[in-house]
């Protein structure tokens, strides 16, 4: 009695392809023995199991079911095959298991019958003819027994097997074997040269220390003098005078791999690099030292404390990067709970232990194929070191190709601009393309035909995908004439070869049903007949048509077929859907498909699309075949739904690098779909300056010859590329493991496909390379790609091919296979070809290129004195035209008056629409901006000028006692003149700030328009520039450290490892910094010049590839191309928002035109905010503690800057600014101002505040412009504070010679960033304008306030009264260590509520009629919230209940939830609060309401 395979193991799991071909296999019995110490299952089959399945299945069954039981499972076959399996067809399916089985056994058998000669004659005559040695024929039995029992026992087909033996022939490695060798032999010799160098030194270290202990004993024996007094025990740092020893004992044990370290073990050994380094200090002078150790097989945290005094020694040898020998206790760390290395008992410095590659062949090839970290989350080696590594081995050249982009190149070249300038050393920009065949016709050779003519509509089934080496097994066919079905014709074809388990499974074709059929040779002919002249159409035509010119070919019959295929129909025509497979598009269109992959049904079906498409191409006015290619020749979304296949396109010149860049663009603009696509159609148009390579396994012409496909298809291939290339066996390997790829099952076929191209090379006259196809740099590095693979989900991701960049010698042994001299041709000579074909280029132009606008020079010149002119009268005074003429000439003559009219121009629209705009940054520096109305910020001295007549002041004593300060803050005054009041103004900022003193500071103008103007301001550029000259800034979004740690700790969770924190933390390095997406920076604006093409600077694209929207970015990040073009910062920003609002709001309450430019900005009620709460009419006590009452003021109202202005007590708006700069700076008030101010050394007027002073200062202690500004430049950013500046010890003496105080120069040495005084002078003036309101227009500034910044306002928590706010209030502050991100907004929010309510102001109970959606109104004295502080009610939401109100009012919540699709949850909370009244549930009347 039999049973089903998985009726006898139901507990087994397997994957879907085991499952179908085990799954009618019988179990005819199992037996064991009583020892059970093995189990033996016999099977019966009617269709053949390779050996290697077979061989899983054994493994499955034993780790499954048996687990560490020691049992040994051995599977039995017994097949019983159809007909059609003849001895030579068995041994042509079954060879690789009959190999499979010998390298069991032996692999002496399996090589020589690898390499034995064999051949068929009378049927069942097998001669097989092996090398003629002793080996051979002492192994002769055992390979004809297993031979016998393969074909006469478990196959049951009768054979007769002839054994001859042939020649052993000579291997013609021996050359290449003998130089490998030898370059072996003079690897051994250095390094045991250098073992013995190493081994000496080792020696004289020892006779030291003996000499030592000689010298200890002698002292020890010497007479004993008078002790001296005790004094306090200090342990050293090292107890050795051993130079490499930097802590504890001396010590020489063997070093054992972290890897092996799981538990605690105790003293242990190991050496490693330190990849992080912390220390903390605790109590009694103490720092704990803490520091993670990696070997490279695994890290660990040592831990160990030091005294303070020694701290110095011990970092000056331990710190990141440092390779160390460390001794100490394993121990669970007791606060984080992970194994750490404590109870150090040294620590011993080493040199670097890691073993580097070299490539030391004489001649060295050039890799071209490469990925790196751009290579949309496939690669993830950095591209610097990629290139630096080719370098470093001497190779002439490395080329980067990424996967559709070519956003590494920048990088790339700026390693290239680091070498020495006659460094022949060049990178090769290319990319690895996603290449779309739309070359071929819909409508293949047609001619005059029309689409009323008679086409034959058929398919065919076959035994497999090649032409050339499976066969046709049934051919179906529909005759179609008019446009009507006027006959068929349906036929079995003996394939004369078995039908393959997968065929069978697909359609349900076995070799029964064929082996009585006629032969291809009498069934081609009738259908050729029933074909007669009409036009043949097929789904995938190429597929079908291809085995019919093929079997053709092969009966020598001539005939050339017109075809038209259905599934590019399809893509034209129906470009919606997804896929265009035959029952897809049948089930799109209606029409019914039984018996799918039988090819009479299959073909009637694609009959009744190809008459519904002729009717839809009709309706298009398309009558003709060429009519329809003309059609699809147009079609971009036809390119969208082609396969695409791999090709390297390589730029040999400028030309070909702007083409390059060309088709970048198109292929993300106009043919992106899943990836970015390039149709060979634009390739052509844009071939000049390129070359094209055939690529990896996923290239056109690798596929076409692992699927055997027809001479004439490779040939039109092979013609197309300007190179072929071939790659190492391991990167195919997956192939042999699949069971998709029935035609590769064996290293020997991928080699043969390999030849193949290598021929094909020869026969076409292309040169063949061999490349690495390189993503990551070592082979170690994988394990990166693994993580980032698996992340993203593939399921194949632990299976790396070595994609590896290798050496010349590497690359010459896997080669080997072709022959000494041809592997060096692949290898070497034809990379260097294609590499010498290649000029040295820069992928982005080194050239400036401002946009034009025509007498922009005269135009900013007369702009600028027209507004002087209005504000000084004419003449100027000296002062005003000295400056105004220094200034514009250095912006005109540097080219920069084009930006100044941009900005000028962007700034009056928004100011004309109504929207005032704020600047950033230094441009406030200049007064020519200022004067061309670009900024508010007058950077002169402070003065007084009269508007009446003309008066101005600068130079008096008065005036001249508030240099360096704000005009602002000066005492009113009536003109002299005309007794008019005098204006005051002036900020007192150097224009060097902004473009330096000689003009070469690259010069940027940053403007803060509305939040709701920003996207006006953007389209204004356009109507500036001209459509399709302004792009915005593109930005590159890689992999984060938080996202790449959730990589990291979910893969070595899902695989069951437990991995220590600090080896997650190494291991995330590698995974950091990969390109995930683009996007756009969110106020940069590029701007071509007229007359340039984007693509000679960078391509383009739309941000994170939606093709949904218009924009169009840069496919470079901006700051790679910010050199060449002009880039305008044209940001949002919430501030210019408020003052829309209040000047509107002040309005609707006043009755009077309110303009906020009208503020006084020296309003004293205005400046008590800052010193108490006076102003706002209530005292701290009122809002929790609060001693000001700047709470909401931008730029004051955070907790860090109220404690600065508690600390500085300003008393001028000066003194705000300078708050400003040093709330803005990083390291310039903490720790820096802060502490200046409080010992006495300095004050809020005297402390380095903003960039500017530092400019200032230096120049007024009589130093060199030049070189203070450079000082000034040097600190700002950073650079002295991180030891980056190599000039600061000339700067620091050049500082301390002109009488520098010490603590100004300490000062310096901290700053890490800081703010332009322009910058902080324009925000504070936006900041006072809106304090303003809030003393005096209270209402309007709550509105505004809540409406735009508040970004967690709740209305069940802030509007139900002052009581429940300070409820919640206490309620957030018990849990303030504890508060969400949200939580910490609304708190920030609550405490503005409270100062309104403290000043006596309340809520309105929100009206669902009355609310708007998402702005605070004012009504009847008190606030109405809006709709969007309902929680849950997202903005969308809220406009829809908005909009819903104006239709009337609402019969129930029913009605109110069908109108405005709020969701339940919402309707009850705002039900609960009390928001619907008595509004009923639903709309059904009861008969008790007309009671």
């Amino acid at each position: 009695m039999t049973k089903q395979f998985f009726d006898v193991f139901p507990t087994l799991k397997v994957n879907s392809d085991c499952k179908v071909l085990f799954e009618n296999v019988e179990v005819t019995k199992v037996t064991t023995n009583s020892d059970r110490d093995y189990l033996h299952v016999h099977l019966f089959s009617t269709h053949l199991l390779a050996k290697s399945w077979i061989y899983k299945m054994e493994t499955m069954i034993k780790e499954q079911l048996f687990g560490r039981n020691r049992i040994r499972i051995r599977i039995y076959e017994d097949y019983q095959l159809s007909g059609q399996y003849t001895p030579e067809n068995l041994m042509n399916e079954y060879r690789e298991s009959i190999l499979l089985e010998l390298k069991e056994r032996s692999v002496v058998e399996h090589n020589m019958f690898l390499n034995a000669k064999y051949h068929f004659e009378n049927e069942n005559h097998l001669y097989l003819k092996l090398d003629d040695t002793i080996v051979a024929q002492g192994k002769q039995d055992s390979i004809v027994g297993l031979l016998n029992e393969v074909f006469e026992e478990r196959c049951h087909v009768p054979i007769q097997i002839h054994v001859e033996y042939q020649q052993a022939k000579t291997s013609k490695m021996q050359e290449h074997n003998a130089r490998m060798l030898q370059q072996a032999i003079n690897a051994i010799v250095e390094e045991n040269a250098a073992k013995l160098e190493t081994k000496e030194t080792k020696e004289e270290v020892k006779q030291e220390k003996k000499e030592h202990k000689e010298t200890a004993k002698t002292s020890a024996k010497a007479p004993a003098k008078e002790m001296p007094k005790k004094k306090e025990f200090y342990r050293p740092l090292k107890r050795s005078d051993d130079p490499n020893l930097i802590y504890g004992r001396d010590f020489e044990d063997e070093t054992i791999e972290l890897s092996q370290v799981v538990g605690e073990m105790g003293e242990i050994t190991f050496r490693g690099q330190v990849t992080s380094f912390d220390t903390r200090e605790i109590r009694n002078e103490k720092t704990i030292v803490m520091f993670a150790v990696t070997d490279f097989t695994d890290t660990i945290m040592v831990k160990l404390f030091v005294r303070n005094d020694q701290l110095p020694e011990l970092l000056g040898e331990v710190k990141a990067g440092a390779f160390l020998k460390i001794k100490g206790v394993t121990t669970i760390d007791k606060f984080d709970s992970e194994l750490t290395i404590g109870s150090v008992a040294g620590i011993k410095k080493i040199p670097d232990f890691r073993t580097t590659k070299k490539d030391t062949s004489a001649e060295k090839r050039v890799e071209l194929h490469c990925h790196t970290k751009m290579s949309d989350m496939d690669g993830v080696s950095d591209v610097n070191k990629i290139v630096k590594r080719a370098h470093d081995w001497g190779h002439p050249a490395i080329a980067i190709t990424d996967h559709g982009v070519v956003q590494a190149f920048p990088d790339a070249n700026h390693f290239i601009e680091g070498l020495d300038k006659d460094d022949p050393f060049k990178v090769i920009y290319g990319v690895e393309a996603y290449l779309v065949d739309d070359l071929t016709d819909i409508a293949v050779h047609a001619g005059n035909q029309t689409l009323d003519d008679t086409y034959v509509v058929f398919d065919i089934e076959t035994t497999g995908f090649s032409a050339v080496e499976d066969h046709i097994i049934e051919i179906g066919a529909v005759k179609v004439e008019n446009g009507k079905i006027t006959d068929k014709y349906s036929t079995f074809v003996n394939p004369e070869v078995p039908i393959p388990f997968e065929i069978t499974q697909l359609t349900s074709i076995d070799d029964s049903m064929v082996m009585d059929a006629p032969k291809i040779d009498v069934i081609l002919p009738q259908f050729l007949e029933f074909v007669g002249d009409a036009s043949l159409v097929a789904h995938n035509a190429g597929f079908d048509v291809g085995f019919i010119e093929q079997n053709c070919k092969n009966l020598n019959i001539e005939q050339e077929f017109v075809s038209v295929d259905t599934v590019a129909l399809a893509r034209v025509l129906l470009p919606t859907l997804s896929k265009y497979k035959l029952n897809i598009v049948a089930k799109a269109l209606n029409i019914s498909l039984e018996n799918h992959h039988r090819a009479v049904d299959d073909a009637g079906a694609t009959a009744e699309i190809f008459v519904k498409f002729v009717e839809m191409l009709k309706e298009r006015e398309i009558t003709t075949l060429k009519g329809v290619n003309a059609f699809g020749a147009t079609n971009p979304d036809a390119v969208k739904k082609m396969p695409t296949y791999h090709a390297i396109i390589l730029a040999k010149n400028d030309v070909g690098r702007v083409n390059l860049y060309r088709l970048i663009s198109l292929s993300h603009l106009t043919y992106y779909a899943r990836r970015p696509r390039i149709p060979k159609s634009e390739f052509n148009r844009y071939r000049e300056g390129l070359l094209i390579g055939s690529a990896c396994e996923a290239g056109e012409l690798y596929q076409a010859v692992l699927n055997n496909k027809s001479d004439e298809t490779i040939a039109r291939l092979v013609e197309f590329y300007d190179y072929l290339e071939i790659q190492p066996l391991g990167n195919n390997q997956f192939m042999v493991d699949s069971p998709k790829y029935s035609q590769i099952r064996s290293d020997e076929d991928l080699k043969d496909i390999n030849r193949k191209i290598v021929k094909l090379g020869e026969e076409f006259h292309k040169p063949v390379v061999a490349t690495c196809d390189v993503h990551f740099l070592d082979a170690e590095d994988e394990v990166y790609r693994r993580i980032i693979m698996t992340g993203k989900g593939f399921g194949d991701a632990d299976s790396q091919p070595p994609l590896y960049l290798r050496t010349t010698e590497e690359m010459m042994e896997e080669f080997a296979y072709l022959g000494s001299k041809k592997a060096h041709e692949v290898v070497i000579e034809n990379t260097l070809k294609i590499s010498d074909m290649i000029e040295k280029i820069s992928p982005v132009r080194p050239d400036k290129c401002p946009p034009v606008i025509e007498d922009s020079d005269q135009m900013l010149r007369d702009i600028c004195y027209s507004k002087a002119h209005s504000m000084y009268g004419d003449p100027l005074p000296e002062i005003v035209v000295e400056r105004l003429e220094r200034e514009l000439n250095s912006i005109i003559s540097n080219g920069f008056a084009v930006m100044y009219i941009i900005a000028q121009k962007l700034v009056w629209k928004s100011v004309e629409d109504g929207y005032l705009v704020g600047s950033r940054g230094s441009v406030g520096s200049s007064f020519a901006a200022t004067m061309a109305g670009i900024t508010e910020v007058n950077p002169l001295s402070p003065h007084y000028y009269c508007p009446n007549c003309f008066y101005s002041d600068f130079e008096s004593e008065e005036v001249r006692a508030y240099a360096g300060g704000c005009g602002y803050d000066m005492p009113d005054k009536l003109c002299p003149n005309c007794g008019k009041p005098l204006v005051k103004d002036g900020f007192d900022i150097p224009f060097e700030t902004f473009l330096g003193f000689k003009g070469n500071k690259e010069p940027d103008i940053d403007l803060n328009f509305s939040g709701d103007y920003q996207s006006n301001a953007h389209k204004y550029t356009e109507v500036i520039f001209g459509e399709g000259q302004t792009y915005r800034a593109g930005t590159i979004g890689t992999l984060a450290d938080k996202t790449a740690y959730g990589f990291v700790k979910n893969y070595y969770e899902e695989h069951g490892q437990g991995k220590r924190k600090c080896e997650i933390e190494r291991i995330l390095q590698g995974c950091t910094g990969i390109r995930r997406s683009t996007g756009q920076h969110p106020g940069g604006i590029i701007v071509l010049p007229l007359g340039q093409d984007i693509n000679s600077f960078t391509p383009v694209q739309h941000p994170a590839n939606d093709m949904t929207t218009d924009i169009v970015t840069t496919h470079f990040d901006y700051h790679s191309i910010d050199h060449n073009l002009l880039k305008l910062d044209i940001l949002g920003h919430d501030d210019p928002t408020i003052i829309k609002m209040l000047e509107e709001l002040v309005e609707q309450l006043t009755g009077k035109p309110f303009k906020a430019t009208d503020i006084p900005l020296d309003d004293q009620g205005v400046m008590k905010l800052f010193r108490d709460t006076s102003s706002l009419g209530i005292t701290p006590d009122d809002i929790g503690g609060c001693p000001v009452g700047c709470l909401g003021i931008p730029e004051f109202g955070t907790d860090f800057v109220i404690q600065m202005v508690v600390d500085t007590k300003p008393k001028t708006l000066s003194d705000l600014i300078r708050i400003s700069g040093l709330s803005h700076g990083t390291d310039v008030w903490l720790n820096n101002a802060q502490e200046l101010i409080k010992s006495g050394k300095a004050t809020i007027s005297t402390a380095i505040c903003t960039r500017d002073d530092i400019m200032t200062y230096l120049i007024n202690k009589g130093m060199d412009s030049e070189e203070s500004f450079t000082i000034m430049e040097r600190v700002r950013k950073g650079l002295v504070a991180k030891g980056k500046c190599k000039d600061w010890p000339e700067f620091k003496k050049d500082m301390i010679e002109h009488g520098i105080p010490d603590w100004y120069i300490w000062s310096c040495e901290k700053i890490k960033y800081m703010f332009p005084k322009a910058h902080a002078a324009a925000y504070v003036m936006m900041a006072f304008r809106i304090a303003y309101c809030k003393v005096y227009y209270p209402l309007a500034y709550y509105a505004a306030y809540f409406s735009i910044r508040a970004s967690a306002f709740s209305y069940e928590l802030m509007c139900q009264g002052k009581e429940k706010l300070e409820f919640y209030m206490n309620d957030y502050k018990r849990r303030s260590d504890s508060l969400s991100k949200k939580e910490q907004d609304t708190l920030k929010d609550m405490k503005i509520v409270q100062e309104m309510y403290a000043r006596g102001f309340e809520f309105l109970p929100l009206d669902i009629y009355r609310a708007n959606a998402t702005r605070f109104q004012i009504i009847d004295g008190k606030l109405m919230p809006p709709l969007s502080s309902i929680e849950g009610m997202g903005d969308k939401a809220a406009d829809a209940v908005e909009m819903a109100a104006a239709d009337g009012p609402y019969l129930s919540k029913d009605d109110f939830r069908q109108r405005t699709k709020v969701s339940k949850t919402v309707i009850d909370f705002m039900a609960d609060l009390g928001m619907f009244g008595d509004l009923p549930e639903t709309n059904q009347l009861s008969l008790f309401d007309f009671s």
